[in-house]
């Protein structure tokens, strides 16, 4: 079969409503980070009921995003042969079984079920920019940004819960730990009937490249690639080092540690106005240059503020969290708006969170030896600012209106 006729005969896989579509999407998104932030609140009782070092337990947040890195360039491949639902939906399920394990008494168990719940989500994090550019190709900026928000919501709930729900039972802490396996079961069900789906609805001819190129051609020997690349992994690093050591960087400088939880809190909640704003703006521009150079400034002035007035820590969390959920959600969709199928976006996605998450896992480990050498903050803080000034480069760069050809 030609490729003409692929595109021009009626489609026989089963299409789902969209509605339905969107309300699996949102559901997959809740679980993509709830496994994650549910772990640092309740550490200090996981350590002292284990018996783990302090650099032993960090290591538990550092495990997913290794996790990620590693297994990002193996979900299109697997997204490819199987399905982007079934791929969904054996993700799910070894999120599912990964948060259980996880849970279960036995230090072992601990780390192989947040093993499994970082392959999982490495997954989910990879495919579902793809069902985004394959079922909302028009849509991908809003979308984009309604699952971040999502996503975002539930990092927040999870962490929010985490220390109440350990004390509803004598579980302790194994109680936060796993049970969002309940929330990934939910998002299966509703999946579930579109699971039989191997592709998507017919592809306009506008989405089919001549020949075949685009669709096939790798980002990873493109220059648009690797800035896109570089967009997700440093707006990504500076996230996790301001969420690993921002309360500590504010807590040398005398501020009062019930002040830094009210900045970690803001820093989050102002990351899904982030997300929405970058969402709703996305569709108006003829491109994402200028919002590809905003969220990095944000970022370096946020910086900036937290080294040289840090008793205005409120105003660089606000601004911090601004920059950081607009970015992220910008660098999720430059993997639909740079590609010209959804083929190529889920190779695009599994790249740069391979690289990214590669670069964010080693950004808090080096600031804090950084700080260490030095006895300061200082150094890390400008080191910090160096890398916002790459990161408004990459985002010039990323954002200009093209296509990986």
């Amino acid at each position: 079969m030609t490729l003409t006729d692929r595109v021009t005969r009626p489609a026989k896989t089963r299409t789902a409503h969209p509605a339905l579509v969107m309300a699996g999407l949102l559901l997959v998104a809740a679980n993509l980070r709830a496994a994650i932030t549910s772990v640092g609140p309740v550490l200090d009782e996981l350590r002292h009921d284990l018996g783990l070092t302090s650099l032993t337990a960090s290591a538990l947040i550092s495990l997913p995003l290794i996790a990620f890195a590693v297994v990002s360039p193996v979900a299109p491949v697997l997204a490819r042969r199987v399905g982007i639902e079934r791929t969904l939906g054996a993700g799910l399920v070894v999120l599912a079984a990964g948060l259980v394990v996880r849970s279960l008494p036995g230090a072992p168990l601990l780390w192989l079920g947040t093993a499994l719940l970082g392959v999982a989500i490495a997954v989910l994090n990879v495919v579902l920019p793809a069902l985004v550019k394959r079922d909302f190709p028009h849509r991908i900026g809003p979308v984009t940004g309604a699952y971040s928000s999502v996503q975002a919501s539930f990092a927040a709930i999870a962490a929010g819960l985490a220390v109440p729900a350990a004390g509803w039972t004598s579980a302790g802490w194994r109680l936060p730990l796993g049970m969002w396996a309940g929330l990934a079961l939910i998002a299966l069900a509703v999946l579930a009937p579109q699971l039989g789906r191997r592709g998507g609805p017919p592809p306009s001819p506008a989405d089919v490249p001549a020949a075949g190129v685009t669709a096939t051609r790798s980002p990873w020997r493109t220059a648009l690639g690797w800035q896109v690349t570089a967009f997700m992994a440093l707006q990504s690093t500076g996230y996790y080092i301001l969420i690993t050591w921002l309360p500590s960087i504010e807590s040398s400088a005398g501020v009062p540690a019930t002040e830094a939880g009210v900045h970690q809190l803001l820093l989050n909640a102002c990351g899904i106005a982030g997300s929405v704003a970058c969402s709703a703006l996305i569709p108006r521009l003829r491109d994402q240059r200028m919002l590809g150079v905003a969220g990095p400034v944000l970022y370096a002035v946020a910086t900036f503020g937290i080294l040289a007035a840090p008793q205005y820590g409120v105003v660089w969390a606000i601004c911090a969290g601004i920059a950081g959920g607009s970015s992220i959600v910008l660098a999720l969709s430059f993997f639909g708006l740079r590609t010209g199928h959804h083929t190529q976006a889920a190779t695009l996605s599994g790249m740069a969170q391979c690289v990214g998450y590669l670069v964010a896992a080693a950004g808090p480990p080096a600031v804090g030896a950084l700080h260490d050498a030095t006895g300061s903050w200082t150094p890390a803080l400008i080191a910090m600012i160096a890398v916002d000034v790459v990161l408004v480069v990459s985002g010039f760069l990323a954002g200009r209106d093209r296509v990986i050809a």
